[in-house]
């Protein structure tokens, strides 16, 4: 079974990294944030899945920052373990919305649940779109008509 975290989108895309020592603390336990740069790669993996990759985010005409955060720390990871890390697109008609879960792989034990609030920019005059552009509207339908939506 699966764990799951609050809300999973239609598009997904996982990855899998070993804590390494230099992401731990002086107690053992992967230092909290640590735990953002997984989720951070976790995003670029789901954009690289949409054709969104960092080429394309720049070249769209949009900046896309992120605006809020919020990591929920669960259970400690650990030098050594294998970890899976999955974001979910769960909203992007008026702004990117992800979820995240982070989740031990030898036991499926969650670590951690998180999400990422992102808006576009007009990267010229800076102005707030209250709509998701078309560059990545475009991306987000061809992967829904796509059969394989699943994990990466």
């Amino acid at each position: 079974m699966r764990p799951e975290m609050r809300k999973e989108g239609a598009i997904s895309a996982s990855i899998d990294v070993t804590v390494a020592f230099h992401d731990i603390d002086i107690i053992g336990v992967m230092w909290h944030g640590h735990y953002l740069k997984y989720l951070e790669t976790a995003r670029w993996a789901l954009m690289d899945r949409l054709d969104f990759g960092y080429d394309t985010m720049a070249a769209s005409g949009y900046a896309w920052p992120i605006v809020e955060m919020h990591v929920k720390y669960l259970h400690a990871a650990r030098m050594g373990e294998h970890l899976n890390v999955r974001a979910s697109l769960i909203e992007w008609e008026n702004r990117i919305t992800v979820n995240y879960l982070v989740t031990r792989a030898a036991d499926k034990e969650r670590l951690a649940r998180g999400k990422s609030v992102q808006v576009a920019v007009d990267a010229k005059t800076l102005a707030l779109q209250f709509v998701t552009p078309e560059p990545l509207l475009a991306r987000v339908k061809q992967a829904l008509m796509r059969n394989d939506l699943g994990t990466a």
